[in-house]
Order: C-alpha cells, then structure tokens, then sequence
C-alpha cells in the first residue's frame, strides 16, 4: 500500500498541475486572440461565435473536474492512512497527521487548480460575448 503515496503525490498531484498549465495555456491562447480579433472579418454571427468560443471547453472541463480529482487523492491518501493503522494497530498521532496532510494536500491542489479555471472561463466567455454583441451592432443585425 505504500505505492499509493507515490499515486497521490506525483501521479495525481502531477496531474493536476498538467491540468492547470494546460487551462492557463489555453487562458492565455483565447485572450491574446481576443486583443487582436478583427471583427469585420466575419461574415456571420455562428462563423464568429465558433472562432471566439473554440477550445473554452477545455478550461470549464478542467474547472469542473480538478476538485473531483483532488478529491480522489484525498480519499486515496485517508484509506492509506487507515491502512497504515490497521497494520500497525496503535500509530504515533504523528504519522497519521502526516498521512492526513498527504490527503488535504490533493483537495487543495485540486482546487488551486479549479478556481482559476472557473475563472478565466467566466472572464473568456463575458469577453467573447462582448465581441459578439459589438459585430451585431456594426452589422445591424444576425446575418445567417
């Protein structure tokens, strides 16, 4: 059971933090296009809203699920703790601190990552919309 300290320290804490390069990656993509879009030329409102709202499933994926992954290190962490008592029957309070911490690490991990995902996808999407609502008002309406 020792192997799954290695799981929740480097695989899913390593996971994590994969996971939130790539939504900070992709935060940065979406809001440097952003800045240099050049509204007039899109013909139409749908080949406009694709380009602005492409690849922002990846960021609200990554924002909804880093807590459930941080919550499965911590799950991961608390049994192997238990394990660890139940082998040794009585436990320095100690080491079962450290295993305990060992689990929290990965919710907190998991949620360092969520948060600033949920909030670079509300921030893209307030944007993207912005932008569609300033080509409807240069064109006067929907073109279809």
């Amino acid at each position: 059971m020792e192997w799954l300290k290695s799981v929740v320290d480097y695989g899913i804490i390593g996971f994590l933090i994969v996971l939130s390069i790539i939504a900070v990656s992709v935060a940065i993509e979406k809001y440097l296009f952003y800045k240099r879009i050049k509204l007039d030329t899109y013909q139409d409102k749908k080949t406009l809203e694709i380009a602005l709202i492409n690849k922002m499933n990846i960021i609200s994926t990554i924002g909804s699920n880093a807590p459930y992954i941080g919550l499965l290190g911590t799950v991961l962490g608390i049994m192997l703790t238990f394990h660890t008592m139940g082998n040794q029957g009585f436990m320095d309070p100690g080491k079962i601190m450290v295993g305990l911490a060992l689990a929290l690490k990965a919710t907190a991990i998991g949620l360092i990552v969520a948060i600033p995902a949920v909030t670079f996808n509300n921030f893209l999407l307030g944007k993207a919309k912005v932008l569609m609502m300033q080509w409807e008002t240069k064109n006067g309406r929907e073109r279809i």
